[in-house]
């Protein structure tokens, strides 16, 4: 959406959003089951965002490397985000532990598990390790693996630094590209109100009261504490290490947000991410370029937390005693788990998982919560986008590659 039409309408982007995700709720449960004719509205709308995920990924990564010009400067930035986004992980498997321990959530709750639902293997450390290079980054891009991608953009982006003046007509190109794939995201995300609605409706119409009800407790705890995680953590972490008005980083990332919300996807919100973390909040191309993708690959804030409320309603509801070395097994566990299975299928499953086995929760437990997943997926992800914009926020006032007018002004109404 041009800034002309805006200034016009007099409404900003993401309340249009937010109108659309409203209006999407009114819908699905006025009309039940036959939401679902919205549903390829929706997505059509994901479609669009998910068409610009692996062009986006390869070239804003390359263009952010040759943009820093300095190596070394990409593995500072690098180190940086791996150490906050682990960090943030452990903070909210914690506060989502310490969520569950006050509201109780499986305590008094009477359900059938589910031995239906199985999930699959975690990788082995060499399974990750070795799959980290792709043997054809073609075909790593046509299956959509967003680590090999980062990995080979990196890894040309280097290469394309070093050759110094040869490189110049390649880095022109791949500029021009990234430049390009900014602006189709800014006229997608002009349809995102109606697409937004479609998605909501669908949900709000596929989940009804009469499978709500059971679990409403342990769904409004891990909403809860997703809300008191970005509130409190992110916002504190802004507000303590980079002395910068919270609110700022709330009302920038709020477009990002909400898609996120809608769609269930970190990767799919990216674009989008990555236009409020340039446009919105100032961050340089370098640092947004090459941190978000990396965020968006390996950060599961969102998945830790509603990991720490799941496993403890799963032993309230069992009657499982867990001692404080369980609890802190359930902390290390799931913030390396995290890292472990960047990029897999399922993951939240497989770490849902991986934690049973190490607390001796029953497996079969996972079917209990397998009916509302994408409720709480939808609450996940968007705490997962907005760790990786607080992140590339912090790193961008660490490293002064952000543009504190552009910060401080506030988003504009695009």
């Amino acid at each position: 959406m041009s800034r002309n039409t805006s200034a016009r309408s007099g409404i900003p982007l993401w309340q249009k959003i937010m109108a659309g995700l409203v209006l999407g709720v009114i819908a699905g449960w006025l009309l039940g089951e036959h939401a679902r004719w919205l549903s390829p509205i929706g997505e059509l709308f994901i479609n669009a965002i998910k068409m610009l995920i692996v062009p986006l990924v390869f070239t804003s990564l390359i263009s952010g490397i040759v943009s820093m010009g300095d190596p070394g400067k990409m593995g500072r930035i690098g180190g940086k985000a791996v150490a906050l986004y682990l960090l943030t992980t452990a903070f909210a498997i914690s506060l989502g532990l310490l969520a569950a321990t006050i509201f109780q959530p499986g305590t008094g709750v009477e359900m059938q598990m589910d031995n239906s639902v199985s999930p699959g293997e975690a990788p082995t450390l060499t399974e990750i390790l070795v799959g980290l290079v792709p043997t054809n980054p073609i075909s790593a891009m046509v299956e959509g693996n967003i680590l090999q991608i980062i990995v080979f953009a990196i890894a040309l982006g280097i290469s394309l630094v070093l050759i110094g003046e040869r490189g110049q007509p390649a880095i022109r190109v791949i500029n021009s590209v990234a430049e390009a794939l900014y602006k189709l995201t800014s006229l997608i995300m002009a349809c995102a109100p109606v697409g937004v609605f479609a998605l909501i409706a669908v949900v709000a119409g596929q989940y009804g009261l009469s499978v709500l009800i059971p679990l409403i407790k342990v769904i409004g705890v891990v909403y809860l504490a997703c809300i008191m995680h970005v509130l409190v953590v992110y916002s504190g972490l802004l507000s303590l290490l980079a002395r910068l008005n919270p609110m700022r980083y709330l009302t920038g990332s709020l477009d990002a947000i909400v898609v996120a919300f809608s769609s269930a996807s970190s990767a799919g919100t990216l674009p989008v991410s990555i236009r409020c973390a340039r446009e919105k909040l100032g961050i340089s191309q370098g640092v947004a370029g090459f941190v978000l993708p990396v965020g968006a690959t390996i950060n599961m804030d969102g998945t830790a937390l509603y990991m720490g409320v799941v496993a403890l309603f799963v032993a309230q509801l069992t009657g499982t005693d867990l001692s404080m070395v369980d609890y802190a097994m359930i902390v290390l566990t799931g913030t390396l788990a995290s890292i472990g299975t960047a990029g897999v299928p399922g993951a939240g499953l497989i770490m849902l998982s991986i934690v049973f086995a190490q607390t001796n929760l029953p497996l079969e437990a996972l079917g209990l919560i397998a009916g509302i997943d994408r409720i709480l997926d939808m609450a996940r992800t968007a705490v997962n986008v907005s760790g990786d914009i607080m992140v590339t926020t912090l790193i961008g006032k660490s490293e002064r590659e952000i543009d504190l007018e552009t910060y401080n002004a506030g988003p504009s109404r695009t």
